[in-house]
């Protein structure tokens, strides 16, 4: 996985580089974007690229338009913030099908050091298909390809692995520190290594939980997903979310975890309320003790500290899903707690993107970890163990 040719490996003087980034922000209902922190974390690569006499091509997806243009998400509002990060101008190729007459006018003109972003790669429904003429038409604007979205590197699309088919590849820093933090902490980690899964269902991470197992020394379990494990160990859960055909499968994970010498932890109490809101009545209560009319929301006050302890002592500690429903103020302690833990721990902290990395934004202890990733989806593949399509694509050195 490691052994890729990254953004240095190339020699970009004069050349055109292809940069595929995860320019997928979030944005008001004016267009305004409330979140850059992805777009800030493809600086890196875009600058080596300025830097060293490269003119850089940038592409992108936002969001979901199905393949066809639509002016909500159109990558205009990437390319003015861009510009501002970069303090120099972004020229925006405004092309419905993406590679038309104002990309290939903007390519035609670049000089070194030039910025051109391209519209919204998914503007062109062969995009999620991996269209093979449109992979083309992106390799024809350039000499060489980056790869620096690894949001989408668990899926095989035109812009991240048609394109390097006809190009000669590298990954840009973004990809590289990803692949290199996270892939040490998966196969060489330093111990105690204790993984952390919450989240609301067991089904969404059953092969985390069976990758882990064969590498963690503790696992801690959170959120609605530890509904299922508690009625897999013969407690009352009243109005808790519950895989009802997941029960069998939390008893097997129980057992192996048993069997490998894994300190499987369970919550031991849980924030309970009469109804799925902020505003309701709630209170704290042991697992066994779970009212039928109620519904667990966060980990309680006694496994926050029990977590904590457990986290403080590991030298690797990677994070996924939140432990209760973090959206609302009074279910977001656990979730807090488990980000204060980190940020106070010595340990390498890795935080799997999605709503972990949005917790801990939150909390505003981001700056606290090792590393943050970029991808929700693509870590949890790269947590499972499987390759990811987009790194895979990429030349090795």
């Amino acid at each position: 996985m490691l052994n890729k040719r990254t953004v240095e490996d190339l020699d970009v003087r004069g050349k055109k580089v292809l940069v595929r980034c995860d320019f997928n922000v979030p944005m008001n209902e004016n267009g305004e974007i409330t979140d850059d922190r992805r777009i800030r974390s493809a600086i890196p690569t875009i600058e080596y690229i300025i830097n060293n006499g490269g003119k850089v091509i940038l592409m992108s997806h936002l969001g979901r338009p199905k393949g066809e243009p639509n002016p909500k998400y159109s990558l205009e509002p990437v390319a003015k913030r861009l510009s501002e990060l970069l303090n120099k101008e972004v020229i925006f190729a405004a092309d419905d099908n993406v590679v038309g007459e104002n990309a290939k006018k903007a390519v035609a003109e670049m000089k070194e050091g030039d910025v051109v972003l391209l519209q919204n790669t998914r503007y062109r429904k062969e995009e999620t298909k991996n269209g093979e003429e449109f992979a083309k038409e992106l390799a024809s604007l350039a000499d060489l390809f980056v790869n620096d979205a690894f949001g989408t590197a668990h899926r095989a699309h035109a812009s991240n692995v048609g394109v390097s088919q006809h190009l000669p590849s590298a990954v840009g820093y973004l990809v590289k520190k990803e692949i290199e933090v996270m892939g040490k902490a998966m196969s060489n980690p330093e111990r105690p290594f204790v993984a952390i899964l919450g989240g609301a269902k067991v089904s969404d991470k059953i092969g985390v939980i069976e990758n882990l197992l064969d590498k963690v020394d503790s696992l801690l379990i959170g959120g609605g997903m530890m509904f299922t494990f508690l009625k897999a160990k013969g407690y009352e859960i009243g109005k808790s979310l519950l895989e009802e055909d997941k029960i069998e499968l939390a008893k097997e994970l129980m057992k192996k975890a048993e069997e490998k010498g894994v300190k499987l932890l369970l919550p031991v109490d849980t924030v309970v309320a009469k109804e799925f809101k902020n505003d309701t009545e709630f209170k704290t209560v042991k697992v066994e003790e779970i009212p039928a009319d109620m519904m667990g929301l966060d980990i309680g006050e006694e496994t926050r500290k029990i977590f904590a302890e457990e986290i403080l002592k590991a030298k690797t500690v990677v994070w996924n899903g939140p432990m209760g429903v973090f959206e609302m103020e009074n279910f977001a302690k656990g979730t807090e707690a488990i980000a204060e833990a980190m940020a106070k721990s010595d340990a390498v902290t890795i935080v799997g993107g999605g709503d972990s990395a949005a917790a801990v934004e939150k909390t505003g202890y981001n700056d606290k970890m090792t590393h943050i990733s970029t991808g929700g989806g693509a870590s949890l593949e790269f947590f499972e163990g499987k390759t990811l399509p987009g790194i895979a694509a990429i030349d090795d050195k």
